[in-house]
């Protein structure tokens, strides 16, 4: 089975992971929040699966792009 990266379309400071490793994920469920320009921003998965890998952590600052999680499918 493929694995998905969850990539931000923002760049800011992660401000909340309503998600664990292990824990089920659907199509469009929100992995992360970044906080940018004063608004929480949704990163949602864009595959239904589990989650393998989370790579980042609360405030951590990152770039329009960057992958924040990986999905196993």
């Amino acid at each position: 089975m493929p694995d998905i990266k969850v990539v931000t379309e923002v760049a800011g400071r992660i401000c909340a992971l309503p998600v664990e490793v292990g824990g089920a994920v659907g199509d469009g469920d929100d992995v992360a929040f970044v906080e940018a320009m004063k608004m929480e921003i949704p990163v949602a998965s864009t595959a239904a699966g589990k989650i393998k890998t989370i790579l980042v952590k609360i405030d951590d600052v990152v770039a329009e792009g960057q992958a924040i999680a990986i999905v196993e499918t």
